[in-house]
């Protein structure tokens, strides 16, 4: 039987819209604070952690903005160092999702249509363009707000790892709640549980997590982040191709060493700014260096 295409109804197609012009408006200068205090554990005698707060500017920018895909680039400006942040990139209806299996592996799942039809995907990389986690959920258009809710397991965050120096869980499964406002900030609120997976896929909580990330309007003056992006963006842009081929042609992705593969990435970024780019050098360079951090890539 031949299968029939259904055509998006006026409603649909207006919804679309809205929600394209809710994910663009996220791109802008801010000022960033991250709020995270752990807030209940079902061990006894568990020893929570310190709270974490801290502030910057931040300013977003917009990579791509096709009718199914918008690429958003977070640069962080503390002080006078300024610093490539995370990446989102959103796909309406994408059927294509990296989930994390623990640590820093990741496998690919694929869903159906009817599963992910009205739905935006947030796909997450991390300061180096590697995954970092993905989650699907219908945008919520009532009274007046405008949000996005999804679920999806993360690696340990780097403020768990390099201040705390965690190792008493590997999934940071993350309750994201993305809510856009009419004065232009917009928040990232999380509900996370921290969770060790165990060898035979059991899970144990260790304990719950309230974190707000606050992204609020700011004007200043971002030329010196628009000449740092513009003397790299070449170069990122080559990291995101071929980290592209490897998520098209792989089912699974195992980063063996991570922070070795993000510092090694910045200094390379540093090393093809500007003039001293060479399309055909950088690629090369970037495919050894993964080669030697990616498990099963050859370059």
């Amino acid at each position: 039987m031949k299968t029939v295409i259904e055509e998006p109804t006026a409603v649909e197609t207006s919804t679309k819209e809205l929600e394209r012009n809710l994910i663009k408006s996220m791109a802008g200068n801010y000022r960033v604070s991250f709020k995270f205090a752990e807030t209940f554990s079902p061990i006894k005698d568990y020893q929570y952690h310190d709270r974490h707060f801290s502030s910057a500017k931040e300013v977003v920018l917009l990579l791509e903005d096709s009718a199914d895909k918008i690429v958003l680039q977070h640069i962080l400006y503390v002080g006078n160092h300024l610093i490539k942040h995370w990446r989102q990139d959103w796909h309406y209806e994408n059927r294509e999702l990296w989930t994390l299996v623990k640590d820093h592996q990741w496998k690919k799942e694929v869903l159906s249509a009817e599963k992910v039809k009205g739905t935006w995907t947030q796909k997450v990389y991390q300061v180096d363009d590697a995954p970092r986690y993905e989650g699907y959920g219908t945008w919520v258009h009532v009274d007046g707000r405008h949000f996005w809710e999804s679920t999806a397991d993360a690696a340990l965050p780097r403020r768990e790892i390099s201040t705390a120096g965690r190792t008493d869980y590997n999934i940071l499964r993350r309750h994201s709640h993305i809510e856009i406002f009419n004065d232009g900030s917009w928040i990232l609120e999380q509900d996370n549980e921290k969770i060790r997976r165990n060898p035979d896929q059991s899970e144990t909580l260790i304990c719950m997590e309230k974190g707000l990330e606050t992204l609020e309007p700011k004007a200043y003056d971002a030329a010196k982040v628009d000449s740092f992006w513009n003397s790299q963006k070449a170069f990122w842009a080559d990291v995101r191709e071929i980290w592209q081929t490897i998520f098209e042609e792989q089912e699974l992705i195992t980063i063996l060493d991570d922070e070795g593969l993000y510092t090694a990435q910045f200094e390379l970024a540093k090393q093809f700014e500007q003039e001293n780019y060479h399309q055909e050098k950088a690629q090369v360079a970037i495919k050894n260096l993964l080669a030697k951090h990616l498990e099963g890539f050859s370059a």
